[in-house]
């Protein structure tokens, strides 16, 4: 080659005539401080910045687009189902676009050499570039939490379903509807374990991000949960273990008063258990878990040492606890008042029905009460059809149930004695009081009642002319005698009835000696004059 160059021959070319063309770039300045250069190099900057910020963006949202990452952030951080997941692939994308952009427009405007522009870009990407180490630190504590939390979440969940802690949990408690939405203990728990540990991790997130005026409540929030923490699990021990012990003695219990046929004491226990109520053993089961759930709570209270909510709810407690005794006492008060009640209505109404008390309607001289016809009540619609036969109580009846309802107002004014309320015990022995009253009342009007109709047949049985209208006489005397002196019994205005009373005797004796007089004044005057003649002769 070097022997080609230096033949003088071959080096030796025809000079040819130059076009305007081939003068072009001998007449142009290549100089790279030349403004138009600068400004060709610039917009080759922008262009190909542009470019690589559009191939990067493009690039960015195929590789999430392929991928399920970025929707199982957003879902876990919005909430949300997959069909409506946010485009975190295009926010992704757009992202990397104006970062790549930004950075060429800085280099666009730092080679042209205009620092006013230049500037506040830069120090943005200085700020930028600055917060994306802690950013990534923030990034990967954030993995590291949701990792341990949703590795926790499903340890916790798995163990629990395989021990059928749901299962068991239902049937101890066994009063959750079917079909109903309500979440199982396993995946309540499992959940609480999650948020906890990711709580436990948000502290770190903020402080690699440094936003410490957000970390510093926060942290002390953290403290204080993690200082409750044992307390929280104490308290929470002893509520599980008393509301576990709490439910084994009510099946016991239930089990056992059903096995000795407790429910086949009172009829009214059967007809609810009939109609979808709770049987007697099943009630005194809530009783005993009840009274098992009371202490445990006030334990569980004291073991959280929260005086603002432990104080008042365990005195409350405790109140309730110093009641139970007195309530037991009126409770069986009242239950044993029923039982009696109950004997001494089928007494009385045995005896009375025996001694023929039930014709006392003719002994008074009323008609007789045949029964309460039957009630036919039959709705509109064709598909519902029902007869309310009421029922027919004989007078011996109705003396029963009166006394039953006088010796449950008498346990019930002595229950409310036990409990210590004095307004109630003085209502319920006001009532008593009236309702002796009004019975004595009704007591002596049946018997004058049942004078004067005696005394009107005593004087109609004699045969004289009159004897009707002075039985009539006797018998509204006596009524208005024993109508005055009932009315009195009861207490219904008693200085009102005496005046009345006095008046309308008063009025009567007048009327029988105005009568009198009047109407036999000559056969006074003829026997006063014998009277006179009788004394002359003499």
């Amino acid at each position: 080659m070097d022997i080609f160059w230096s033949d003088p021959v071959i080096t030796k070319l025809p000079e040819f005539p130059m076009s305007p063309l081939g003068q072009l770039p001998s007449s142009v300045d290549f100089n790279p401080e030349s403004p138009l250069v600068k400004l060709i190099l610039a917009i080759a900057i922008l262009v190909v910045g542009f470019l690589v910020a559009i191939v990067a963006s493009a690039i960015a949202e195929g590789f999430f687009k392929r991928t399920s990452i970025d929707n199982k952030i957003a879902q876990w951080l919005t909430g949300s189902d997959s069909t409506s997941s946010p485009p975190v692939e295009k926010w992704i994308a757009t992202a990397i676009f104006w970062l790549i952009a930004i950075f060429t427009l800085v280099g666009f405007f730092q080679f042209l050499k205009l620092d006013a522009v230049a500037a506040p870009l830069n120090n943005f990407l200085g700020q930028i570039t600055t917060f994306i180490p802690k950013l990534a630190g923030a990034a990967l504590l954030s993995a590291i939490a949701w990792g341990l939390a949703t590795v926790s979440k499903i340890l916790i969940s798995r163990y629990m379903r395989s021990a059928r802690l749901d299962d068991r949990l239902g049937q101890q408690v066994n009063n959750s509807p079917e079909g109903s939405n309500t979440l199982p203990l396993s995946e309540a728990l499992a959940n609480a374990l999650y948020w906890f540990i990711l709580l436990l991790f948000l502290p770190l997130v903020l402080d690699a991000l440094g936003l410490q005026q957000a970390l510093q409540p926060l942290q002390n929030l953290v403290n204080q949960l993690l200082s409750a923490l044992p307390k929280i699990v104490k308290a929470g021990a002893i509520g599980a273990v008393g509301w576990l012990i709490a439910q084994t003695v009510r099946r016991i219990l239930t089990n056992l008063l059903a096995t000795a046929g407790a429910d086949r004491l009172l009829p009214q226990f059967r007809s609810s258990q009939a109609n979808g109520g709770q049987a007697l053993s099943q009630v005194l089961g809530t009783v005993a878990y009840v009274l098992i759930l009371i202490p445990t709570a006030i334990a569980s209270l004291e073991a959280l040492e929260i005086e603002a909510v432990s104080r008042p709810a365990t005195a409350m407690l405790d109140q309730s606890l110093k009641y139970l005794p007195q309530i037991f006492v009126a409770g069986l008060i009242l239950a044993v008042a029923y039982f009696f009640g109950q004997f001494a209505r089928d007494i009385v109404t045995n005896i009375l029905t025996s001694l023929g008390f039930n014709n006392i309607l003719s002994w008074l001289g009323l008609p007789s009460l045949t029964g309460t016809p039957e009630a036919n009540t039959t709705s509109e619609s064709s598909d519902l059809e029902r007869t309310v036969t009421l029922p027919k109580l004989t007078p011996s009846q109705l003396v029963g149930i009166v006394v039953l309802v006088g010796i449950m107002l008498v346990a019930v004014g002595t229950a409310t004695d036990v409990l210590k309320i004095d307004a109630l015990t003085k209502i319920v022995f006001g009532v008593l009081e009236v309702a002796g009253r009004v019975l004595s009342g009704v007591i002596v009007f049946a018997i004058g009642l049942y004078l004067a109709n005696l005394a009107y047949g005593l004087i109609a049985s004699s045969g004289s002319r009159q004897a009707k209208i002075l039985g009539h006489t006797a018998r509204i005397s006596i009524v208005a005698l024993i109508s005055a002196m009932a009315l009195k019994q009861i207490g219904i205005a008693s200085n009102i009835v005496d005046l009345a009373f006095g008046l309308i005797t008063g009025a009567i004796a007048v009327a029988i000696a105005l009568a009198f007089g009047l109407g036999g004044r000559d056969i006074a005057a003829e026997q006063i004059r014998a009277w006179l003649d009788s004394f002359k002769r003499n």
